[in-house]
């Protein structure tokens, strides 16, 4: 694989030194070559680990990689506690994505409903408004008013 290829497939550096800088104490610096080894250790990480679930796709005749496969090849290739925490974010996030879509529907429905049933109401102009908009206004006078 080429330099070009390799950096394609790789996170992004600045990425890779955001996370590091989370778990180091604020006065701690990290090298340029740190961070590359620490991109390098990465993406060699989720290629192993995509690479086992697009196997078990592939024996299933799927073409598509899922979350569980994900979990599944962790679990597999002995990463159990990183199996168990993923597993239970993509709970926690397909739960919230069914609730986001519940409340999109009820909302959507809710105020369908509502359109149908209420008649609309223009509230009349503020008075302030009204008496600023008129007082202003000067209306020249016609051949027909002069006098």
């Amino acid at each position: 694989m080429d330099q070009v290829e390799e950096q394609d497939r790789a996170l992004p550096i600045a990425n890779v030194g955001r996370i590091m800088k989370q778990i180091l104490p604020p006065s701690a610096k990290i090298s340029k070559e740190g961070k590359q080894l620490m991109q390098e250790c990465v993406t060699e990480f989720i290629s192993f680990v995509t690479g086992e679930a697009s196997d078990r796709c592939h024996k299933e005749n799927r073409k598509t990689v899922n979350g569980d496969d994900i979990c599944w090849a962790l679990s597999s290739l002995g990463f159990d506690n990183y199996a168990e925490a993923i597993g239970r974010y993509l709970h926690k996030y397909r739960q919230a994505e069914r609730e986001k879509i519940t409340h999109n529907k009820n909302y959507q429905g809710s105020a369908t409903k509502t359109l149908k049933q209420t008649p609309i109401i223009h509230a009349p102009p503020s008075p302030v408004l009204v008496s600023r908009v008129t007082h202003k206004v000067q209306i020249p006078p016609t051949a027909n008013q002069s006098g």
